[in-house]
């Protein structure tokens, strides 16, 4: 019988990615998965250190991890991820159970990591910045549960100095992957049958600028587009001050690209994006906003919002409603702002107290529950284009429109992995119910 490994993740979409990457090095090893952590050989944590929480939650699951010694002596138990990058020995002497550590520089160096804790050595491997040979990475294959849609890594790191954010520091600098790359991913990835790709970075839009010879990332967005059989394509996460003109203008020109984006505000108040050094200003970025709206039709827009960043008053937050009142987000995703360790706003003064946090993150929930809700009524009765990922047990499929709404579908055959259009008849804030019209392809 083969050895078993789990994986437990937290964090972005680039976590994720990140963990269907070592579940491709795990399968080259002769590693098989398991849905039970007490039949594994190995554990492994991907971990994400953006916010207090899931550092609390790591270490509560490796205190429950640690009782698969008991049965099973020679198990492995492994911590990736940005959190090991940030918190290295540290967090070893926290959980001495831990064998195995590499943050998403080195992950390509965990079959020799894994030869390592074999021996009886504690394999932590955290670097201080990106390895010369990190693109051996690329050469594993991707283990996805989807079949249909797949992430593809772009860019690792960032350059920009948020002052709350640790990324900089747990994923580097920015380091593009290089076009052919990427191409050869996708289309090895088109002919294992996905029909979406969803380009990743933690600033995606900064793609090329640094290659060799310099690309914009709009060019990528073509050249990915000529790939046959890619007959979607989204990207995750820009940056205000990346999306230039060029890019919005490829998003309207090229027919895969779905009219639907995240675009991070983080608040509406200039005062308050001048301390977190974000580079723009609440009339820059609604301006980006208004030349979206004009050139990609029906546009379906998601957002990040920091609730009570050091020193936010009423007048502070007022604005950032009034944002979110004037794009009308189809999503929000919002958190109560979380010092980390490091990072100059955790030193700032004027921190908000929790109890105001708590009250403001209400009232933005609200606003934002209302809004929802009148778009999602607004896509009964209409006709929208879906990509089937899963069939049901109860006969029905789930996919996701152009927007990204996911829509359970009733009628026809096996239509799994097919673009149908599909007529709405019932709306809700989180998924749009419909009966199949057709098969488009």
């Amino acid at each position: 019988m083969g050895r078993k490994y789990f994986i437990k993740t937290f964090g972005c979409q680039m976590n994720f990615n990140d963990s269907e990457r070592i579940r491709g090095i795990l399968k080259t090893l002769g590693y098989e998965p398991t849905d039970d952590w007490k039949e594994a050989d190995l554990i492994l944590i991907n971990t994400c250190t953006i916010r207090e929480k899931p550092d609390q939650k790591v270490l509560s699951h490796l205190g429950e991890y640690r009782k698969i010694k008991e049965k099973n002596p020679k198990a492995l138990i492994a911590v990736a991820g940005c959190l090991a990058q940030r918190a290295g020995w540290e967090l070893v002497k926290k959980a001495p159970v831990i064998d195995i550590m590499f943050s998403s520089f080195n992950m390509h160096q965990l079959p020799e990591l894994i030869n390592q804790a074999q021996a009886g050595y504690k394999a932590v491997a955290i670097l201080d910045e990106p390895p010369g040979d990190e693109d051996k990475v690329w050469e594993f294959p991707t283990e996805r549960d989807n079949k249909y849609c797949a992430y593809v890594t772009v860019i690792k790191g960032c350059d920009k100095r948020c002052t709350y954010c640790v990324v900089p520091r747990t994923r580097g600098r920015e380091r593009s992957r290089p076009l052919e790359s990427i191409i050869d991913e996708v289309k090895r990835l088109v002919d294992d049958g996905v029909r979406e790709i969803h380009l990743l970075g933690q600033n995606v839009t900064a793609w090329g600028k640094d290659l060799e010879k310099p690309l914009p990332f709009s060019e990528l967005l073509y050249q990915v587009s000529k790939v046959a059989g890619v007959e979607r394509i989204r990207f995750t996460t820009g940056h205000p001050r990346d999306l230039t003109d060029d890019i919005i203008d490829a998003m309207a020109d090229i027919p895969q690209v779905c009219n639907a984006l995240h675009l991070p505000v983080q608040s509406g108040s200039d005062r308050i994006l001048a301390l977190m050094d974000r580079g723009y200003t609440k009339e820059f970025y609604l301006g980006r906003i208004y030349r979206l709206r004009e050139k990609v039709k029906d546009i379906a827009l998601s957002t990040d919002i920091i609730v009570g960043f050091p020193t936010e008053t009423e007048e502070d937050f007022g604005e950032t409603l009034d944002v979110v009142r004037k794009v009308r987000y189809d999503q929000i995703f919002s958190f109560k702002f979380s010092p980390r360790p490091g990072t100059p706003a955790a030193e700032m003064d004027g921190q908000v107290p929790d109890e105001v946090k708590t009250e403001r993150m209400a009232r933005l929930l609200e606003l934002q529950k209302g809004i929802m809700s009148e778009i999602a009524r607004s896509y009964e009765g209409t006709v929208q284009e879906v990509l089937i990922e899963e069939a049901k047990d109860d006969g029905t499929f789930v996919g996701r429109t152009t927007t990204n709404r996911w829509v359970t579908v009733r009628g026809g055959g096996n239509i799994l992995g097919k673009i149908v259009k599909v007529r709405i008849t019932k709306a809700s804030p989180f998924n749009l119910d419909g009966d199949l019209l057709e098969v488009v392809r």
